[in-house]
């Protein structure tokens, strides 16, 4: 169960967080020495672990010579873990949550200029008649529209959206469902998708609820949405480490360059704490000077 739960951690970094290989091998490394350490005592089961135990075992990691800092790096490791196994609801409370450790998941993936963004979406063709373009092209403009995660847009049922109030609903993390606002150009985009496209991917599935199918009419995987990421930026020459959390953030960035409030982007990302879309700001020194002058009555 608990590899189980590893292996299932490890993907998300790297399908959702887009971590280099070595950094997921790190996180490997620190949680299968944790694993081995939980067996030797019995353990089988991450719920089984309480917070005497974490200090049990980060004081025998410093008993065994241990550097400080590879210390504190295990202890990131298993908060990390911990709270995404909480998120997934795999586990009913983090027991790492109250222990000092460095500020955590301000992991994040390059931003795209607008242009980057345009010719990695443009990669492409919305024309050419063929289903899996058209469908790439419309998972492409929803990810930048609407800064959706890779695992909603996986599971987005066909009545998610609403073309007459131009939104998406989302269930996001936590069950929870929010509200989000699509531009003109995805839906366009989602509108040509689900009239031509759509209806030939979903011909051996045609009861298939989710609005993007694979080409037998599955449903499509969020790794295979990575790699329609990949793919897209690889064609278009951009060499920053892209996948679908980039567009996730460039489209957060964007939208705070442009003047949008930050409460109302954090709404829009689904985010429960407004610290954590503060990691999302990429204004320079300089706009933010201009801004003071600007609005400031003793500037």
């Amino acid at each position: 169960m608990m590899e189980h739960n590893l292996q299932h951690f490890l993907q998300y970094l790297v399908s959702e967080r887009g971590l280099a290989r070595h950094s997921v091998e790190a996180y490997r490394a620190d949680l299968e020495d944790f694993i081995d350490y939980l067996r030797t005592r019995g353990i089988s089961s991450f719920t089984e672990v309480d917070r005497a135990m974490l200090v049990d075992y980060l004081g025998d990691c410093r008993d065994a010579g241990m550097e400080t800092a590879t210390v504190a790096r295990r202890l990131v490791s298993i908060k990390l873990l911990f709270r995404f196994l909480t998120d997934e609801k795999l586990l009913e409370r983090d027991e790492s949550r109250v222990m000092d450790s460095p500020k955590l998941w301000r992991i994040l993936p390059d931003f795209l200029s607008a242009e980057e963004v345009a010719a990695l979406i443009g990669v492409f063709s919305d024309r050419s008649g063929d289903a899996l373009e058209l469908r790439n092209r419309a998972i492409m403009e929803l990810l930048y529209s609407s800064g959706l995660r890779v695992s909603e847009i996986a599971s987005l049922p066909l009545s998610a959206v609403d073309f007459d109030t131009e939104i998406v609903r989302v269930t996001g993390k936590g069950s929870k469902t929010r509200v989000v606002p699509v531009g003109k150009i995805a839906l366009q985009l989602l509108r040509r998708y689900l009239e031509s496209a759509r209806p030939e991917l979903a011909e051996k599935n045609p009861r298939a609820a989710e609005l993007f199918l694979s080409r037998n009419g599955r449903r499509l995987d969020r790794e295979r949405i990575w790699g329609i990421v990949k793919e897209a930026a690889l064609l278009a020459g951009i060499s920053k480490n892209v996948h679908p959390h980039t567009l996730r953030h460039s489209f957060a960035s964007h939208l705070l360059e442009n003047g949008a409030d930050l409460r109302v982007i954090q709404e829009m990302l689904g985010h429960a704490d407004i610290s954590t879309t503060e990691i999302y700001t990429h204004i320079d020194k300089s706009r933010l000077a201009a801004i003071h002058r600007k609005f400031h009555p003793r500037s």
